[in-house]
């Protein structure tokens, strides 16, 4: 925490066309985070991904959040204030519904901010001097090959990364996002390979079920053939690629859409 009692922001990149694109009536914002396993950041699950949507006509940037050897709940509280700070203008005004999208360990923190407890939220709260009711859920998440259960199937990596030395079954059982459902989590769209080597594909589906479990809207895509981190999918072509309009059409019907002509 600074000096000034505020926990420090890691950096938001804006896409250099984001406020541009705002300005000339996009809806909404996307916050990118990539994946890495919660020990690096991708280039090609950030920047790559906010270039496509600015292709597209769409508002975004990626966060810099914490890695290893931070430890949870440091990037979750790191798109938490993100979020706020979007929604109170101080990266510019966007307007619209502010969807998040993560990566592989990236989805697993998406996933967790579309999922907060009130318990993290005021714990955050408390140490930010914020508002809680400023520290909200995204309006959307998309969850790309996204690490989902820390105790079923899990990505061992992505677990060791995020907990550390507090490393133990009930606190990674506590942060397996489907177990973090509720009614109020929001509307969602999930993609994966399913001969997934890395993160396997029962994390996508893990997920739906708790999401239907729950009432939430979602939209589950699983394509036959794909290496795990293959981003936009560029390397490995159609079926793959097919994600990527059926997520422009998603965020469109969500109220994230580049300026109508």
């Amino acid at each position: 925490m600074s000096a000034t009692g505020r926990v420090p922001r890691v950096p938001l990149v804006l896409h250099p066309s984001a406020e541009e694109l705002a300005d000339g009536g996009a809806s909404g914002f996307v916050l990118v985070l990539p994946g890495g396993g919660y020990a690096g950041r991708s280039e090609h699950e950030g920047p790559g991904v906010t270039a496509f949507l600015a292709e597209r006509g769409i508002a975004s940037g990626h966060l810099e959040y914490p890695v290893a050897p931070a430890i949870h709940p440091d990037a979750l509280d790191q798109v938490l204030l993100a979020l706020a700070d979007l929604r109170a203008g101080v990266h510019g005004a966007f307007s619209g519904p502010v969807a998040v999208v993560g990566f592989s360990a990236g989805g697993h923190l998406a996933g967790s901010v579309a999922t907060v407890t009130e318990a993290e939220r005021a714990d955050l709260a408390a140490r930010d001097g914020a508002d809680v009711h400023t520290l909200g859920r995204p309006d959307l998440v998309t969850l790309s090959y996204a690490v989902i259960s820390l105790v079923n199937r899990a990505h061992v990596d992505s677990r060791r990364n995020l907990l550390g030395e507090t490393d133990t079954e009930a606190r990674a059982a506590s942060l397996s996002v489907e177990r973090r459902v509720d009614s109020n989590t929001p509307p969602a769209f999930l993609w994966h390979t399913a001969d997934d080597a890395a993160v396997p594909v029962e994390n996508s589906l893990l997920m739906a079920a708790a999401l239907r479990d729950a009432a939430v809207p979602f939209e589950l895509h699983v394509y036959p053939t794909g290496r795990h981190g293959v981003g936009l999918g560029d390397e490995v072509g159609a079926p793959v690629t097919d994600w990527r309009d059926a997520w422009i059409n998603w965020l469109a019907r969500g109220g994230v859409h580049p300026p109508r002509a």
